[in-house]
């Protein structure tokens, strides 16, 4: 596959990571709607559903903060990339952010000057700068790439810190409920889709929270993440916090490796109502 087509391909994922949400996200806000006791709540689901039905159909942004660039490559085993093949995917993906178009808010300057914002803003969509790769293996002869655009209200909600296990998961999961609860009701942007990794340090842990949305599936449920869901939907915060049966469409969550120590790392993301938004596209030759 020539670098043309690799930056083709990825600025059309970009685009559509962007501005459409998968089938099974589709149901499951229709089942929520379906479900949906409290009229407000109701008139909301149905709201950000009509959102994402127009905004697939003119290619358009599901939201005005279009979000930062997060890209998880898998490479097969007999598959290969390159500098230059990560080269066009930087190119496709800042061509995408001009198409779709993004919101161009990234900070010109220095150091000091991005950590403040008094170097200004980069008028270029292309300006907002993607996140490091992750790469993972996969058991498939492929390079399959995966975009994520990440808004800024669910990076402020975010939490990753230790828990003090005590030898039982169920103080885990009591955790990530715990600070779920909290995350969800200050969010705004509900129902949420809850992303939770575990792993031994914090790079690890958000790491394993970046797969788990690359993995997840609202049709797909563990008995975990099942538990997670039911427990703060019972909270009432509902979409919008208006209160009803659906605060968290779905939980997706992936446990990394662990150590024989008395604390995990938990990381916890309330991604927002059209979040993820996610597309993925193979970047091999046939």
């Amino acid at each position: 596959m020539t670098n043309a087509q690799i930056i083709e391909l990825v600025k059309n994922t970009l685009v559509s990571a962007g501005s459409t949400f998968k089938q099974d996200k589709k149901d499951a806000y229709k089942r929520a709607i379906e479900v949906e006791s409290n009229e407000k709540a109701k008139w909301v689901l149905q709201t950000i559903l009509d959102n994402a039905e127009a905004a697939e159909t003119n290619l358009s942004p599901l939201c005005d903060d279009t979000g930062i660039p997060h890209l998880v490559l898998e490479v097969g085993d007999n598959a290969a990339i390159s500098g230059n093949m990560l080269k066009a995917i930087r190119t496709g993906v800042k061509e995408g952010l001009r198409i779709l178009p993004g919101r161009p808010m990234g900070i010109i300057g220095n150091d000091s000057h991005r950590i403040d914002q008094s170097g200004g803003l980069n008028p270029d969509p292309a300006g907002v700068e993607q996140a490091p790769i992750l790469v993972r293996e996969t058991d498939n002869d492929v390079v399959r790439l995966h975009i994520m655009m990440f808004g800024g209200g669910p990076a402020i909600r975010a939490k990753t810190y230790r828990v003090f296990h005590k030898h039982s998961t169920q103080v885990v999961l009591d955790e990530i409920v715990k600070w779920s609860k909290e995350a969800v009701s200050l969010l705004g942007c509900s129902p949420c889709t809850l992303a939770v990794g575990v792993g031994r340090s914090h790079f690890e842990a958000t790491s394993m929270m970046v797969q788990a949305l690359v993995d997840g599936r609202y049709d797909q449920q563990s008995e975990m993440e099942a538990e997670i869901t039911r427990r703060v939907n019972e909270f009432d915060i509902g979409p919008l916090g208006l209160h009803g049966n659906t605060s968290v469409l779905a939980t997706f969550m992936k446990v990394g490796p662990q150590r024989a120590s008395g604390v995990r790392i938990v990381c916890v993301r309330p991604c927002c109502c059209f979040e993820p938004r996610i597309a993925s596209v193979e970047l091999s030759d046939e």
